[in-house]
């Protein structure tokens, strides 16, 4: 019975095209990434777009290409600009990994961003899937890659009612029914209907194994290290046990905790001890 369930919501993949597409033609998002096939403006978009939602990132990213507008003007600013620029997204690592981006690829491939994916990925903060992603978006060329809004796709077309689905699965499905004429246009398309069905019908991605639920913020190590941070572009004269003690006085992380932190961004190389 499970099977014939199953075959009875087979879809074809020029069902599956014709539906995506057709939503895409009448709903398709505006974003400035998507205006340009820019290397530089593509790999912001692509670092920033990491576990943060578009409306948080739209504005920085304008902000960002106007301050930086390519790997030159990005490896030769200073990292705390960067960081203070980066300031309301989070995740800072993704900062530190783009600046560290540009100085490699102003100095290993004079300033051009390579159109492989091996060489891709041995940049610093650029896993398979990121690199996936560049090569679809700048190169249009077709690599399969997952993300939260075509993990929702997916499911809700061929593994309905499904859990703990894998991501093999899950890349088995999009390979066969990937644009390979167009996939930077294919994942846009996806990307929108994803989004549509996340505001419709929840986040289906839920149901895939390879679904991680973000720990809490407030009180939490990303926190206590965006702090630490924070306060150190503010008064960058301080030196870290005013840092400490400031900390302190919040009461809301103790001494080893802090201090634990802090030598944890100096090995990253967010700090150099003088």
């Amino acid at each position: 019975m499970r099977r014939l369930v199953l075959r009875a919501r087979y879809i074809s993949k020029q069902r599956f095209q014709k539906i995506i597409y057709g939503y895409f033609k009448k709903n398709a998002r505006n974003f400035p990434w998507r205006r340009t096939h820019d290397p530089y403006r593509i790999l912001v978009s692509e670092m920033m777009l990491q576990q943060t939602q578009v409306s948080r990132v739209e504005p920085k990213y304008r902000k960002f290409i106007s301050t930086f507008p390519d790997f030159s003007a990005l490896a030769r600013a200073s990292l705390s600009r960067v960081l203070r620029l980066w300031q309301g997204l989070g995740y800072n690592r993704r900062a530190l990994a783009l600046k560290a981006i540009a100085k490699s690829v102003v100095r290993d491939y004079r300033g051009r961003l390579p159109d492989d994916l091996g060489k891709l990925m041995s940049l610093p903060g650029i896993g398979q899937a990121t690199a996936s992603a560049i090569m679809a978006f700048v190169f249009n060329k077709p690599f399969p890659f997952l993300e939260t809004n075509i993990r929702t796709v997916y499911i809700h077309f061929f593994f309905k009612g499904r859990k703990n689905v894998s991501d093999s699965a899950l890349l088995k499905r999009l390979t066969e029914t990937l644009d390979v004429k167009n996939p930077r246009q294919w994942y846009y398309a996806l990307m929108d209907y994803g989004a549509m069905l996340k505001a419709t019908r929840g986040n289906l991605s839920r149901q895939s194994k390879g679904y991680h639920s973000q720990s809490p913020f407030i009180g939490s190590r990303r926190e206590l290290r965006g702090q630490i941070l924070r306060l150190s572009l503010r008064k960058p004269h301080w030196q870290f046990k005013k840092i400490l003690d400031k900390l302190l006085l919040e009461r809301k992380w103790e001494r080893p905790e802090i201090e634990k932190t802090y030598h944890s961004l100096v090995r990253e190389g967010f700090f150099k001890k003088s």
